[in-house]
């Protein structure tokens, strides 16, 4: 992987507020932004309404590219790239090599209305980790972020991005676990791992059976800046799904960032060896 993130717009207020969020994290990382639009059939019909042609995508990418480097002083490039943001997001992703993608979801706004289960569609297609935003702006990094973990089944995968997000923002992982003796050995091996990294860290059970619920509400009334959690993939590894408590997570009424971490086959088996 390459020191980018790569973020898609649409050029809405939500998808602009991703791309603060994602310049800023760059900032910290020192990392190249990747600014894309992808030209569907969407984009072409708000073009011929607007009486433009394409060319005034690259336009306005240029555009957000000057602003974001004059602002936050980073280096950014621009793509437009004919195609469909279901598949041609994750491919730009990997031909990039891209480490870390931040997505806008929002409401029936802007061009291309990454909602609900397309942006979750965009999120189980990534090679790498996407941090979903909402409209809620995050200005001074992450210091405070929450690692749910409901299964000793895989969880190593968010375990270090957990390690390598808090050592870079001087974060604390609030580890967020459901009641049940079975984590035991896997908190203790992810604790383990934290020591050695030096991250700070805390422990707390949720008392609900309302696990997202439970989730939202601790991470609301901390404060905290970011939610990890990590997909489940098929046998294959090659397809990857997202549950009902994850979705609730991902578009959380406080509109606390989440990212979504698709495991590697190696990373879900790791935990015990």
């Amino acid at each position: 992987m390459n020191k980018i993130i790569l973020v898609p717009t649409d050029f809405s207020e939500v998808c602009e507020n991703a791309m603060n969020q994602a310049a800023a994290a760059a900032r910290y990382l020192k990392y190249e932004l990747v600014l894309l639009h992808v030209i569907d059939k969407n984009t072409k019909a708000q073009l011929k309404k607007d009486h433009v042609g394409e060319e005034a995508v690259e336009v306005k990418l240029k555009t957000l590219s000057d602003k974001i480097n004059a602002e936050y002083g980073i280096k950014v490039k621009t793509q437009a790239v004919e195609g469909d943001i279901f598949t041609t997001i994750a491919q730009v992703a990997k031909d990039t090599g891209a480490s870390l993608m931040y997505l806008g979801t929002h409401g029936k706004v802007g061009m291309q209305k990454v909602t609900g289960s397309f942006a979750l569609k965009v999120v189980t297609a990534s090679p790498v980790p996407v941090v979903v935003v909402q409209k809620r702006p995050i200005s001074e990094g992450y210091k405070k972020i929450v690692l749910p973990i409901t299964s000793d089944a895989g969880p190593w995968e968010k375990t270090t991005w957990a390690s390598f997000i808090a050592k870079n923002f001087g974060a604390h992982i609030h580890i967020y676990r459901i009641d049940s003796p079975a984590l035991d050995e896997a908190i203790k091996i992810i604790t383990n791992h934290f020591d050695k990294e030096g991250v700070k860290y805390s422990i707390s059970k949720a008392d609900g059976s309302n696990f997202s619920k439970n989730v939202i509400e601790y991470a609301t009334a901390n404060v905290t800046d970011m939610i990890m959690i990590m997909t489940n993939p098929d046998k294959s590894f090659t397809k990857f799904i997202l549950g009902s408590y994850d979705e609730e997570m991902i578009f959380n009424t406080p509109q606390i960032p989440v990212m979504c971490i698709n495991p590697r086959k190696y990373n879900w088996e790791v935990i015990f060896k």
